[in-house]
């Protein structure tokens, strides 16, 4: 019988692994043997890698959508205005506060998010689309309304652009504050750096059509 906290420390394990190793790069035995449990126990509680990869993401991924959908909600029942600002803020402030114990986790949630994006895990997509397709839509919906003169094609490109840079960024908080310390001498927080990146964000967005 697996002893209380042996998933979360599984858990624990396997996303650090995966975000610093990858996804193929990263076996259940280099899992098992940090994590100090038996490959019995990964395949009693997820059954395969395949599932012990999409539970990290669910960990992260299942609070964070339903936090948006309700906020989505409310601004459709309030009729707030769509802007990129405030829809980008959102994301932000939600990813970023997923995790108000461990600000740390958001980091490594966006190294993973950025090796899905690299490395050919066509279930891990399939499972997303499945599970959290509905809110991303409604996200997409927002944002569409936001800059109702973009033609979903483009938006779809800059949506794309933008993540690409915020994985890029709030994956390397660490390295981002040693590089302003050592290079500019300068003490910056996680805020601070979001609060660089977000008008980088929104201008790519809204900038005039190429």
């Amino acid at each position: 019988m697996a002893q209380p906290g042996t998933v979360d420390r599984i858990l624990d394990t396997a996303e650090v692994l995966f975000a610093q190793k990858g996804f193929a790069e990263t076996s259940l035995r280099a899992i098992t043997s940090r994590a100090g449990v038996n490959l019995a126990a990964v395949n009693y509680h997820f059954g395969s890698k395949e599932a012990l990869i999409q539970a990290v993401f669910e960990r992260f991924l299942s609070p964070f959508s339903q936090a948006l959908d309700a906020k989505l909600a409310e601004m459709e029942e309030t009729g707030t205005p769509d802007t990129p600002e405030k829809l980008l803020s959102l994301i932000s402030r939600l990813a970023l506060g997923t995790h108000p114990e461990d600000p740390q986790r958001a980091a490594i949630f966006f190294r993973l998010s950025g090796q899905a994006y690299s490395q050919p895990v066509g279930h891990l997509r399939e499972y997303l689309h499945k599970q959290y397709g509905d809110v991303f839509s409604r996200l997409q919906e927002h944002m569409q309304r936001a800059l109702p003169n973009m033609p979903p094609r483009e938006l779809f490109w800059r949506v794309q652009f933008g993540l690409g840079a915020a994985i890029f960024t709030l994956s390397g908080m660490e390295s981002l504050k040693e590089i302003s310390r050592n290079d500019f001498n300068m003490e910056v927080t996680e805020a601070d750096i979001t609060r660089r990146l977000m008008p980088f964000l929104i201008g790519g967005i809204t900038a005039p059509m190429p």
